[in-house]
């Protein structure tokens, strides 16, 4: 992160302990930027998809009206999921600064959250074996590229399920729902995603949905690019990595942040000093797991994975993970959303 050091507006780091906070978060969000992204030796995670399933892909993308409308589930193989197979490992693209979805514990160095659980569940049903996973940690503007270039099989990382990403990727049927909201400072006098955000700098990850809420309603905020006069950071506003508008809020270089609301209250719990705006999310979203355009063995399989991860009411291995790593930050959740098939 290279910032001019005579920039205004720097203020000590909230919640953090100053500086060595700062490194910390720092420190993090640069491992994720930099683990590399290597090919596989798996072949393509999409490769056996033919034209015509793309031509489907495609013709629904563009008459998509239920985005979160998926393959019917199956334990049937494929071929994306017998290179798995042959491969011996599940390569799953995620997140490693995300606290309680997907986050290095600091004393084991292990991955843990809400996610990883997923990902281990979805690796114990094709392999057997809930380890054999490669982890490879992407950036939020990178899990598309990262499906696309066969670096990874599946991507569980807090990725919303909507029309414009079903042109590129395929996804599973909804594992968890979110929304957009504000995360500002308790003292700030922003009090949500409405006229207190003009003229106010709000930072938001490239490829996100935040970022897309705010180009179609920014309430007079300031959203795409810092000019102070002196210098233009166009990284300032809008990040490679959700974590940095954090360290951004922390820093006093922006005002807000434009984040999911499951995300921003992990962050709300790591900075007692922030906190979310407005009393609820202004919009509507799920995630689900995403795998490459085509991969419609492995996208069945999946979403037979999640039927038994939902199954069991309060006892189900989706409740067990959401109440050891979210119920605190979002309490009230009583079940997994239902999942939606495709009847085409």
């Amino acid at each position: 992160m290279s910032r001019s050091k005579d920039r205004p507006g720097r203020g000590g780091l909230r919640g953090w302990g100053g500086v060595t906070g700062m490194a910390v978060a720092c420190a993090v969000t640069a491992a994720v930027t930099l683990l590399p992204l290597a090919h596989h030796n798996g072949g393509s995670a999409g490769a056996g998809a033919s034209g015509g399933v793309m031509t489907a892909d495609r013709t629904r993308a563009e008459a998509c009206t239920e985005p979160e409308a998926s393959l019917p589930a199956s334990g049937s193989d494929g071929p994306n999921i017998e290179r798995i197979k042959e491969r011996g490992k599940l390569i799953a693209g995620v997140d490693q600064n995300s606290f309680r979805w997907g986050y290095r514990n600091p004393e084991s160095g292990a991955l843990e959250g809400f996610d990883i659980d997923l990902v281990r569940a979805i690796a114990d049903d094709l392999l057997g074996d809930p380890d054999a996973v490669i982890f490879r940690a992407i950036p939020t503007n990178q899990r598309i590229a990262a499906l696309e270039n066969d670096r990874v099989d599946v991507v569980v990382r807090t990725m919303t399920i909507n029309c414009k990403r079903l042109e590129q990727v395929s996804f599973s049927t909804a594992y968890f729902q979110a929304g957009q909201q504000v995360l500002a400072p308790k003292e700030s006098p922003i009090t949500g995603y409405d006229s207190s955000l003009k003229g106010k700098r709000v930072c938001s990850a490239e490829g996100s949905t935040a970022y897309e809420a705010l180009e179609e309603k920014s309430f007079g905020a300031l959203y795409k690019d810092d000019f102070d006069g002196t210098e233009r950071d166009p990284d300032r506003l809008t990040v490679p990595n959700q974590l940095d508008c954090l360290v951004r809020l922390q820093l006093g270089e922006v005002d807000a942040v434009v984040t999911d609301n499951a995300l921003a209250a992990g962050q709300a719990a790591q900075d007692p000093a922030v906190e979310l705006k407005g009393k609820d999310p202004f919009t509507t979203e799920y995630y689900g797991v995403a795998t490459k355009k085509g991969s419609d063995d492995l996208v069945a399989r999946v979403n037979k994975v999640l039927v038994d991860y939902r199954a069991g009411g309060k006892d189900s291995a989706w409740m067990r993970s959401y109440e050891k790593w979210l119920a605190t930050g979002l309490p009230g959740i009583t079940a997994p959303p239902a999942p939606k098939y495709r009847t085409d």
